[in-house]
């Protein structure tokens, strides 16, 4: 409960002096004089006569009630409507074998993949699809808003289930399919890769044209370090890092009005998302509904039969005589 004019309360300061002003022990010269004091002293005391402060106690309460009415308690409950206009996000994660590479802890692919998830629940009211390419490119996730599910679609995601090579053109054709029919504010590609396109009947840069025509924005990530990257596959050891082809990726996002970024290790991968969701931001509009109920009735009334009792009371049974 909530006072809307607090500034009354103070009064309720006075109830405690008037309560001493009217109660304080005092001197009384008698109202009627009896002949014989010991024949008055004799009659005792009526249960009335105990009552005769009734009605002063009757107006502090009334006093005391009276302030706390006009000090206006209310209830109020108030309520929050969220309104958002999402932002549709697809994932283009590359499977290629060269993302065994173990330059990242413990190799570019895991490495993607759990920061691609950490991505994932950082994001509020935003839908989030999946596509995985290698040779091909395939949807692994359409959009959803079912996050849960997301991510156990982006664990399963495994290596060697496609042709070996790096169809980056395919796969931002695919991802930008996936959002040809959002009506969402925002539409964003992520395209993650750690080589050159070499597989694919569509170039790059022709898909890249393709999404600005439909409004998709793409950020372009270049994973991978310079000089030898040990391996995990059938030959192992060390070989030459893949050679990431940051002038086409940079193109492409600069196409699409988007950005292109270079990861050469996991925290500088989770840096770019990080940045990526700062670029990407869901508007969320707040309405506060404040239901405001008037509670001074509670207070008023019980002041207003108060002072009626008390007034009631000293004109007729506890009526002083002077």
């Amino acid at each position: 409960m909530q006072f809307a004019s607090p500034l009354w309360l103070l009064g309720l300061l006075a109830v405690p002096a008037l309560a001493w002003a009217l109660w304080r022990p005092r001197r009384e010269a008698p109202g009627v004089r009896y002949s014989l004091g010991g024949d008055a002293a004799a009659l005792g005391t009526t249960g009335w006569a105990r009552l005769r402060k009734l009605p002063d106690g009757l107006l502090l309460a009334a006093l005391a009630l009276g302030l706390l009415g006009l000090a206006r308690p209310q209830e109020r409950d108030a309520s929050i409507e969220r309104s958002t206009e999402g932002i549709d996000i697809v994932l283009a994660l590359d499977v290629s074998t060269s993302m065994t590479a173990e330059d990242f802890v413990p190799n570019r692919f895991e490495a993607a993949k759990a920061v691609a998830a950490e991505f994932v629940r950082g994001r509020e009211s935003d839908r989030i699809g999946l596509v995985v390419f290698a040779a091909q490119a395939y949807t692994q996730a359409p959009l959803t808003l079912d996050y849960p599910f997301l991510l156990t679609m982006l664990q399963e995601v495994r290596m060697g289930l496609i042709e070996d090579g790096t169809a980056i053109g395919t796969a931002l054709a695919t991802a930008t399919a996936r959002l040809r029919d959002s009506e969402a504010a925002s539409k964003v590609v992520i395209l993650l890769t750690d080589g050159q396109n070499n597989r694919g009947q569509v170039d790059p840069q022709t898909a890249a044209e393709a999404a600005a025509a439909l409004g998709v924005k793409v950020y372009a990530v270049g994973v991978g370090g310079d000089g030898l990257a040990s391996r995990n596959g059938p030959f192992g050891g060390l070989g030459p890092a893949p050679e990431v082809d940051e002038g086409a990726l940079r193109q492409v996002a600069e196409t699409t009005g988007g950005r292109y970024f270079r990861a050469t290790d996991a925290q500088a991968l989770r840096q770019i998302y990080d940045s990526i969701s700062e670029l990407e931001r869901t508007e969320i509009e707040e309405t506060v509904l404040l239901d405001v109920e008037e509670r001074y009735p509670l207070f008023l009334w019980p002041a207003l039969a108060c002072l009626l009792l008390a007034v009631g009371l000293s004109t007729t049974r506890l009526r002083q005589v002077p």
